[in-house]
């Protein structure tokens, strides 16, 4: 069901499958699209699966904002347009995605346009999405003609928020900066103002708070809280603030494929805890994980057979994360039944406002990375409590890669890569089915086993004398460096350049051997890297760290 998810942004990787803790909608949740350049026709593009076609173009009705009557200057949606007026501004963003199947280049340069408001401390809030591999950004306030450089403070791609800052005095004279508020209570007004496609100018379209509930964020593939509001959210929303009387409710970032007026918001604890961060630390850390998977307890018999009481409620844990705090002191089976002393239901939800529940990732995701939380344990029929120290936590196989250069070496044509699931995702809309299955199923199951762990694979072969026979060899984890054991793509790039064997031996996926003579395979490198006119055999991290290890061997050895 989660191959069904997409995002309207970047034409930039689709969603990369996770397992939430909530039954997802049946219908398509998106990332808002970015209004593309050039004028006059707005190109706006999807990050799924294939692109925006005619058919999803055709159900974003643009709201426009008329002269009313004077009756009209006094309701919520004219005092949100005079607040926004010096408040919310459009995004101009210059980008360029890598091309993970050949890691030594960029794609072609896009252009795309969002929104975004200013806080205290002359910072412009926006969404991650939109300023996602960036390499140019430009912010224009409402009746100005005039674009100003932004420089980006801090991203957090799994929250799908980044704040900008701009330098310039000029573009701060009479500007308001905004106030948080609270999570708006179900059927509350709330405004959502932005530069949406369909016209230059700021627009905004009211609605009301239709759920709110932890959601797939499409951009960084989270499950954090989000607000579901009925209001008309069109592509270049992304960024512009839901305000509901003077202050912000939230951040308009995705919608639902398919369906008419249901978009979300990021509500404010999620923008609170990601700016409290930045400030605190400097930068963006991400949100805390437990690093469990939970079964619940809903079926009577399950709940006998590890005796929980009537009264007992909870969820069976089913996997633990090596690398988390959680694997120091709980078992498999274990049965959790409270959280910081908040009672955890048997389908895994808690109590939250009036009646409402949300699951209890939430409490999870709200502490800050170092802070410690509270478990009570059923095992084996017996209650214990555990101080478990929460972090952020990687998975073996990365989500996304943004802002950043995909790693690669090069020997003999032989060319390595970690597996990410962007790189995944260069096999087009249906990724999921048209991408090595070996490959997918470890990049959605698959925990690390130590810190540092990569899963390496040899991505594809170029053509030479040298590898010839090796060329159906693609695709397949590489396991062991003459006999060592690969923990990274660092490490196996150490272990080749290295080598002081006349042979190289790779040990590979399905019990598959390359063997190598090492001399002649270091002369056939160069002459392969200028027949396909890549300018270096490593990546940049790579080339940082053998330099770094040489001149550290220069230094021992005298």
């Amino acid at each position: 069901m989660l191959a069904s998810l997409r995002r309207l942004s970047f034409l930039r990787r689709p969603l990369p499958l996770l397992r939430p803790s909530t039954p997802l909608l049946r219908r398509r949740p998106r990332l808002l699209p970015i209004v593309r350049s050039p004028a006059p026709r707005f190109l706006f593009s999807t990050a799924t699966p294939g692109g925006v076609g005619a058919e999803d173009a055709s159900h974003c009705a643009v709201s426009e904002v008329n002269e009313e009557p004077a009756s009209y200057r006094h309701t919520d949606a004219y005092a949100a347009i005079e607040l926004a007026l010096d408040s919310v501004v459009k995004v101009f963003t210059v980008s360029s995605s890598p091309n993970y199947f050949l890691p030594w280049q960029n794609k072609a340069q896009r252009e795309s346009t969002g929104s975004g408001f200013v806080i205290p401390g002359r910072r412009i809030v926006t969404n991650a999405h939109v300023v996602a591999d960036h390499t140019f950004v430009l912010v224009r306030k409402h009746g100005s003609p005039t674009k100003y450089r932004a420089e980006i403070q801090a991203v957090g791609h799994e929250c799908d928020l980044a704040i900008l800052t701009v330098d310039n005095e000029e573009f701060w004279e009479g500007m308001n900066f905004l106030e948080l508020g609270d999570i708006p209570f179900l059927q509350e007004e709330v405004a959502v103002v932005g530069y949406p496609q369909g016209g230059d100018n700021i627009s905004v379209t009211k609605g009301v708070v239709s759920r709110v509930e932890p959601t797939q964020y499409v951009h960084g593939a989270a499950q954090l809280m989000a607000i579901q509001i009925d209001a008309a959210i069109n592509p270049g929303n992304s960024g512009g603030p839901a305000i509901m009387s003077d202050k912000v409710a939230g951040v308009a970032f995705q919608n639902l494929s398919g369906a008419e007026n249901i978009g979300y918001i990021i509500p404010v604890p999620i923008i609170k805890h990601f700016i409290t961060g930045v400030e605190e630390k400097g930068k963006y850390l991400g949100f805390c994980s437990l690093g469990l998977s939970c079964q619940p307890t809903e079926n009577v018999q399950l709940r006998e057979h590890f005796h929980m009481r009537s009264e007992m409620t909870g969820v069976m844990v089913s996997k633990i994360n090596p690398l988390s705090d959680a694997h120091r002191v709980l078992k498999k089976d274990d049965i959790i039944l409270a959280f910081d002393g908040v009672p955890i239901a048997n389908d895994g939800s808690v109590s939250f406002r009036n009646r409402e529940r949300i699951t209890f990732d939430h409490l999870v995701s709200m502490k800050k990375p170092g802070e410690t939380a509270l478990l009570k344990i059923l095992r084996d029929g017996i209650e214990h409590e555990f101080s478990i120290s929460l972090r952020p936590l990687q998975p073996l196989v990365p989500v996304h890669q943004f802002d950043k250069l995909p790693s690669y070496y090069i020997f003999a044509g032989l060319v390595f890569v970690p597996l990410t699931q962007p790189y995944l995702h260069e096999y087009g809309d249906d990724w999921y089915n048209s991408s090595p299955r070996r490959l997918c199923e470890r990049a959605l199951r698959e925990l690390p086993k130590r810190p540092g762990e990569q899963f390496v694979i040899l991505s594809q072969v170029l053509m030479d004398d040298i590898n010839t026979g090796y060329e159906r060899l693609s695709e397949l984890q590489v396991k062991k460096v003459n006999d060592v054991e690969v923990q990274n793509l660092k490490h196996l790039c150490g272990l080749v350049e290295g080598c002081t064997e006349e042979s190289l031996r790779l040990d590979l996926d399905e019990e598959r051997v390359i063997v190598l003579n090492y001399k002649n395979a270091r002369l056939a490198t160069s002459r392969i890297l200028k027949r396909h006119r890549i300018p270096s055999a490593m990546s940049n991290d790579l080339v940082d760290e053998q330099t770094a290890n040489a001149e550290v061997d220069v230094a021992c050895s005298r």
